[in-house]
């Protein structure tokens, strides 16, 4: 009997039972803003793959060796996926933003053997391959040079008997996560393909039924989209919708085209969905559930009405560790509690837990008192550390109330610290949200101008509509926000630059503040 735990496994076993079933949709929107999708069944998916499989096995690819994926959410992205699977070779995704240096270390530092690369990011692969290194390519798309095209691989005949599935033991490594290397370079996570099929229990938790559509426009490249969304919808035989990129101006028009009735959301969409302009049909739509995670709590409530939808919170991490709060069920503001199968406590600097009320690390670990299974490929330091006496250290700072639900502060050595106050940067982006020429913003800390130590200015980083006046952006903050709350700076930027799962990278931004810069408005 076959494990279903492997990826492969799990295609497969669809395709005996519903090889026609339309289960991924990928939609992009083109120059006149209409939906243009490309769907795969089971079986498509699974030839394809096959048909993957057979290349890289003809190019010396073996068990526990590593490929690169170097794209946004393409078809062949799941595809690969899967024919990785059926070799047991090893993926690597990478976002397809990422360039330089950065984009040298994840390739090389993931042995990988070679890249499969979209159209648009291949002049980055390029450049960032300064050392000439012998990597195979494959490039997605139109372009020109001496590269194997994906479309001449998926144009052959799929092999003859089938590719075997040479994945065995669910512990086994299926990919390669980086960690978004905020603080440095990115940390490469192990991740096992029962960690993957573990992903089935959100769907149980959602109370998600076959008639249920998911919805994504996440990277794949990330945890969120790949293991939330793609995971349920595979290990649930649903029918999910990916969109090439995440879109907050045509979200709900897309919901409303193919049925879609949950989602996954992250922080740093919500204020950007809520700034949008208010709509008459802003209700009219299919879905029923979010899945937050970072729904700030000021705006809970009135997303909620407004879109008419229940919101369902959770918090977690690639490594493990994670926390739900049902629709309905726990305190608004409140990340959840954990799961059954796990314990969750709050550390303080002396390793000593943390009273009710009181701020300190979360940390967590199984419920039998075994420590979680997280590894860092060639860092035995970050593994001994983030499991640093049996307890999973999610650097992440929060507290409990009386009855265990979990509310989350800050990211450790991150916090605002403002004449003794600590900044809330939630309420800060709420706030500056719904003025009407602001169209996205981020707030974060830079060292305060008067040098008190530990001290911070607070910064909105934001994407305007022209005209808009400084002068009326601090009116308003200082209308909404206590006087600690209201920002130094505004700091002017045609984007804010975020990771594969829309998280702002703050590292980015501080690089280029100044005050002296010309994008940088002073408190008025």
């Amino acid at each position: 009997m076959r494990d279903v735990n492997i990826l492969a496994n799990r295609i497969l076993d669809w395709v005996e039972k519903k090889p026609n079933l339309d289960v991924l949709t990928f939609v992009t929107i083109d120059q006149d803003g209409n939906f243009v999708d490309e769907v795969r069944t089971y079986q498509q998916l699974w030839d394809n793959a096959q048909r993957w499989a057979a290349w890289l096995k003809a190019k010396g690819m073996q068990k526990g060796d590593a490929f690169a994926m170097i794209m946004a959410n393409h078809p062949e992205f799941v595809e690969l996926m899967v024919a990785s699977s059926i070799l047991g070779t090893v993926f690597v995704p990478i976002d397809p933003r990422t360039k330089g240096e950065k984009l040298h270390y994840m390739v090389n530092f993931a042995k990988c053997k070679g890249i499969v690369v979209a159209d648009y990011a291949l002049a980055q692969v390029e450049a960032a391959n300064k050392d000439g290194d012998d990597l195979w390519t494959v490039t997605l798309g139109v372009v020109s040079g001496d590269y194997t095209r994906a479309e001449n691989i998926l144009a052959e005949t799929a092999p003859t008997p089938a590719l075997a599935v040479a994945s065995t033991d669910p512990r086994a490594t299926m990919q390669i996560l980086y960690t978004s290397g905020t603080t440095g370079d990115p940390k490469a996570i192990l991740s096992s393909y029962s960690r993957y099929a573990s992903s089935a229990i959100l769907g149980d938790v959602l109370g998600l039924t076959a008639e249920d559509r998911p919805y994504t426009g996440l990277s794949l490249t990330h945890v969120n989209a790949q293991v939330i969304t793609l995971g349920v919808t595979l290990t649930h035989g649903l029918r999910g919708v990916i969109s090439r990129k995440f879109t907050k101006s045509r979200l709900w028009d897309l919901t409303r085209e193919y049925g879609c009735t949950w989602f996954n959301l992250l922080g740093g969409m919500t204020t950007a969905i809520y700034a949008e302009a208010p709509k008459e049909n802003d209700a009219d739509n299919p879905v029923r559930i979010i899945l937050s995670a970072g729904m700030p709590a000021a705006i809970w409530e009135d997303f909620s009405n407004r879109f008419d939808v229940k919101l369902n919170e959770f918090y977690g991490a690639a490594e493990g560790g994670i926390t739900f709060n049902p629709a309905g069920v726990g305190p608004v503001g409140s990340c959840g509690q954990s799961s059954p199968t796990m314990e969750m406590k709050i550390f303080d600097e002396q390793d000593q837990e943390c009273e009710t009320g009181e701020v300190g690390e979360i940390c967590f670990r199984n419920v039998d008192g075994s420590s979680q299974d997280v590894k860092y490929f060639r860092n035995k330091e970050a593994t001994e550390k983030k499991t640093q006496g049996g307890w999973l250290r999610m650097g992440d700072m929060g507290h409990v109330d009386k009855d265990g639900w979990l509310f989350f502060h800050y990211r450790k050595g991150g916090a605002i610290r403002r004449n003794g106050d600590f900044i809330d940067p939630g309420f800060v982006e709420n706030a500056l949200a719904q003025v009407d020429c602001i169209d996205d913003v981020f707030v974060y800390g830079v060292p305060a101008a008067s040098g008190a130590p530990g001290e911070k200015d607070v910064v909105a980083a934001i994407v305007v509509t022209e005209p808009f006046e400084a002068g009326q952006i601090f009116a308003v903050a200082r209308e909404k926000l206590e006087a600690n709350f209201v920002p130094s700076y505004l700091q002017v930027v045609s984007e804010i630059p975020k990771t594969a799962s829309e998280k702002p990278q703050e590292r980015v931004l501080l690089e280029t503040f100044s005050v002296d810069a010309d994008n940088v408005c002073l408190a008025v």
